[in-house]
């Protein structure tokens, strides 16, 4: 197996306190890592470094650890171009939402809908998104959403059922019977293909009670929970999230301070995803109150035609640092090391030994920069699994 040296890294962000600067960025200056196959096999100052098969050479700039997407919609067909136009020009608009994305999703065959996925995936990849969760959520039958989650599998092992995104167009007038559907049928086919299994726990999609009933039987199935809990307005999420031990508690915009402290007691990552708000309009998440109570925060895309169509990750630290309180070293985190912690993962978002061998190169001398340099293409070159891709 080949072993690649990487060096001149001008400074390197290890997300290991035991390195650098005994931060939690672990930040290291002058460093180098040595790639062994698809995992770092050392990390340390550059002049330290042991030989290599291959060397290359960084040649002054930053580099940090593959960014982690853990939040995201990308198996879908069309878009919503009209809908955001009329939001944003302050039009009333009376298209179906969501449900425009079902209808267009289960009219699209399975080749048109991989092909988006894929060309959503190298998009992120070229930005330094290494590893990503994707969700079903716009089949809303039991074969759209079965389908989904084969396509999304092919390309990750973080696949989200997402059923109870909303109630189905076909059960309008019976909520009760979608959520016995979701909990029965759709549940048996699309689990085999998941790993996580997540609900809109919001007023106009799904209560706490059903919440819980299907979190519970996806439990039961063998998918962990993750929840949409808390976007638009106070609720049940955040405090079902933590009871359930879901992974994370994903946008949490509106939150009681007993939400805050049950997350800073708990396990359960708050997941903030602040394309949304940037492309509705909306409140910001308190970032700032969330870590300061001790929460562990993570950044995510939430990559969606409807509410949040953006891929890049360095666009959502811009957003956090600018809008939501949090400093550009908190945010270089949570984009990596916190979201590896919302996919319950401690092989990736991090550069040590052990870890998986996924690295972003950028054109900066520093990390800072983007937050700094907003909206600049400043990833210059990706490695995945020990492989430079972009």
């Amino acid at each position: 197996m080949t072993t690649t040296l990487i060096t001149n890294i001008a400074s390197l962000v290890t997300n290991d306190p035991a390195q650098g600067d005994g931060t939690p960025l672990g930040l290291m200056t002058d460093a180098a890592v040595v790639l062994d196959g698809e995992t770092i096999a050392w990390v340390g100052p550059a002049a330290k470094a042991p030989s290599a098969d291959e060397t290359y050479d960084a040649a002054g700039r930053a580099a940090i650890p593959g960014f982690v997407d853990s939040h995201s919609h990308l198996v879908f067909a069309g878009d919503r171009t009209q809908e955001f136009n009329a939001r944003m020009s302050g039009r009333a608009y009376e298209a179906g939402g969501i449900r425009t994305t079902v209808a267009a999703t289960r009219a699209a065959t399975d080749e048109a809908l991989e092909a988006n996925l894929t060309h959503y995936l190298d998009e992120a990849l070229r930005q330094g998104t290494t590893t990503f969760e994707t969700k079903s959520g716009y089949g809303l039958n039991t074969e759209d959403e079965s389908r989904a989650l084969r396509i999304a599998a092919r390309h990750t092992d973080e696949v989200t059922f997402l059923g109870a995104h909303i109630v189905s167009p076909d059960y309008a007038e019976d909520p009760a019977a979608y959520v016995d559907l979701v909990t029965g049928e759709m549940l048996d086919a699309c689990a085999p293909h998941a790993r996580w299994v997540d609900v809109f726990c919001e007023k106009g999609a799904f209560d706490g009670d059903q919440a819980r009933a299907i979190l519970t039987a996806g439990k039961a199935k063998g998918l962990h929970p993750r929840i949409h809990a808390n976007q638009l307005s106070y609720g049940p999420g955040v405090q079902l999230a933590v009871e359930l031990d879901a992974a994370s508690a994903d946008h949490c915009t509106h939150l009681t301070d007993a939400d805050v402290d049950a997350l800073a007691q708990g396990d359960t990552v708050a997941t903030l995803l602040p394309g949304a708000e940037f492309s509705t309009r909306a409140e910001w998440p308190d970032a700032r109150r969330l870590l300061d109570a001790g929460a562990t925060v993570a950044l995510s895309t939430d990559c969606n035609p409807g509410s949040s169509f953006t891929s890049s990750v360095p666009f959502c630290i811009a957003l956090a640092v600018r809008d939501m309180g949090m400093t550009p070293d908190e945010a270089i985190w949570s984009a990596t090391a916190g979201g590896a912690k919302a996919l319950r993962r401690t092989d990736v978002g991090r550069v040590a030994v052990g870890a998986r061998a996924d690295l972003a190169l950028l054109d900066a001398p520093s990390h800072v920069h983007l937050a700094y340099r907003p909206g600049v293409p400043l990833v210059n070159e990706v490695w995945r699994r020990g492989v430079r891709v972009a």
